[in-house]
C-alpha cells in the first residue's frame, strides 16, 4: 500500500512541475521531496518523473498514479471532515470555491442565510476560475465548487489569449461545455472559444440556476421598453466591453455589424457606471447584473444567446458532511426563482 504522504508529494509535484515548488507548497525541504519521490518510485517499481529543463515531467506511470492520488487524498480529507463533524455535531467547517460572478451575488446571499440559520458553521470561500475549482475538488482542497457550463477561452484577433471569462468582467474559466454558442457563416460553432473543463464523471453535479446574457442600457434608452433585445437592433450604438470580447465580436459580425468600442473595462461596477453616464452599452451575465443597482441603468436579456447553467460540483460522499450539506442547501434555496425578476427593470 502506498504511503499517503508520498502520494501528497506526487500530487504536488504534478501540480507545480518542480520539486522546489512542491517543497515550498508542502513546507518540506527540496531533498525531502526528492527522497519521498524515490521511495514512492521504489514502491511502484517504475520511474514516476523525468527531468525536463529545470522542472520534471510525469511519466505515464506517474500520471496514472497522480490521478489516483487525487482521489485518495480527497477521500482522506472527506473522512477527516466527516469525523470532525461527528465529534462536534453542532459545529463544522466547509470550504467552497466559486466563480467570480457567483461571488458577487449567489454565494454572499447563501452565506448570509447560513449566518442567520447556522451561525456555528465556518465557511471558507475561494474565488477561482472554474478549471481551478475543478482541480481543487479533485485534490480535496475544497468540498464544493460553484461553476457553470459555458466555457470559452476567449482569444483576441492577434491570437493571444485574454483569459477565460464568465462574461461579467473577471476570469471564471467556466466549466463544462455547450456547443450552442454563436456560429459562423457556415453554421459551425464559434471557433473563438471551445469547451474546456470536462467534469470528472466521479463528481456529482447539482443544478442551481440558469444565467442569461444581458445588455446594460440607460433607463430611458428606446430599447429599454422591450423585454428583450437583439444585437442587430443595437448596431449603431457605442459599447463598453470587457477585454475578453472575441465571442461578442463574432456575434456582432454574424448580426451584420462591427461594434464601436468606446471603452474597455473588466470591473462590473465600472461597466455600470459607464453605461449610467451614457458612454456606451455593455453586456453582462445576469448574476453580475443583480449584484449592482443603479436606477439609471436597466438590463435586458439578449435574444439568440445561449443561457449558461450554474451548478454546484462535489464528491458524492461529501453530502455526508453536515456542514457541506447545509451549504449546498443554502445555495439551492438562494438560487430558487422568486416572484421578483432578477433583471433590473
Amino acid at each position: 500500500m502506498y504511503d499517503p504522504r508520498q502520494l501528497q508529494v506526487l500530487a504536488e509535484v504534478a501540480r507545480t512541475g518542480t520539486y522546489t515548488a512542491a517543497a515550498d507548497a508542502l513546507g518540506y525541504t527540496q531533498p525531502a521531496i526528492s527522497y519521498q519521490m524515490r521511495m514512492l518510485e521504489r514502491s511502484v517499481g517504475a520511474p514516476l518523473v523525468t527531468r525536463r529543463g529545470r522542472g520534471v515531467q510525469l511519466t505515464p506511470e506517474g500520471r496514472a498514479l497522480a490521478r489516483h492520488a487525487g482521489t485518495v487524498l480527497a477521500a482522506l480529507r472527506t473522512a477527516e471532515d466527516e469525523l470532525a463533524a461527528l465529534t462536534a455535531p453542532e459545529a463544522g467547517r466547509v470550504r467552497l470555491s466559486a466563480m467570480q460572478s457567483s461571488c458577487v451575488s449567489l454565494v454572499p446571499r447563501a452565506l448570509g442565510t447560513l449566518r442567520r440559520t447556522r451561525p456555528e458553521l465556518e465557511v471558507t470561500v475561494t474565488q477561482a476560475e472554474c478549471r481551478v475549482s475543478h482541480g481543487l475538488l479533485l485534490e480535496g482542497a475544497v468540498e464544493l465548487a460553484v461553476m457553470c457550463d459555458l466555457d470559452f477561452n476567449d482569444t483576441d484577433p492577434s491570437g493571444s489569449s485574454s483569459g477565460t471569462r464568465d462574461g461579467t468582467g473577471a476570469p471564471d474559466g467556466t466549466s463544462t461545455h455547450d456547443s450552442t454558442g454563436p456560429r459562423d457563416s457556415t453554421g459551425t460553432p464559434d471557433s473563438t472559444g471551445d469547451p474546456s473543463v470536462a467534469v470528472d464523471p466521479r463528481l456529482r453535479r447539482v443544478p442551481l440556476l440558469t444565467d442569461r446574457r444581458c445588455v446594460l442600457l440607460p433607463a430611458d434608452h428606446p430599447a429599454a421598453a422591450s423585454p428583450t433585445v437583439s444585437l442587430a437592433d443595437l448596431a449603431g450604438e457605442r459599447w463598453v466591453l470587457e477585454s475578453g470580447r472575441t465571442r461578442f465580436l463574432a456575434a456582432c459580425r454574424d448580426a451584420g455589424f462591427a461594434p464601436r468600442i468606446a471603452a474597455t473595462a473588466d470591473d462590473q461596477l465600472t461597466l455600470h457606471s459607464l453605461v449610467a453616464n451614457r458612454i456606451g452599452l455593455a453586456v453582462m451575465n445576469e448574476l453580475g447584473v443583480t449584484a449592482h443597482f443603479d436606477p439609471r441603468v436597466v438590463a435586458r436579456p439578449l435574444t439568440d444567446w445561449p443561457v449558461r447553467r450554474v451548478f454546484a460540483l462535489l464528491w458524492p460522499d461529501t453530502l455526508r458532511i453536515p456542514a457541506a450539506a447545509a451549504l449546498l442547501h443554502a445555495l439551492r434555496d438562494t438560487a430558487r426563482p422568486t416572484d421578483d425578476s432578477p433583471v433590473p427593470s
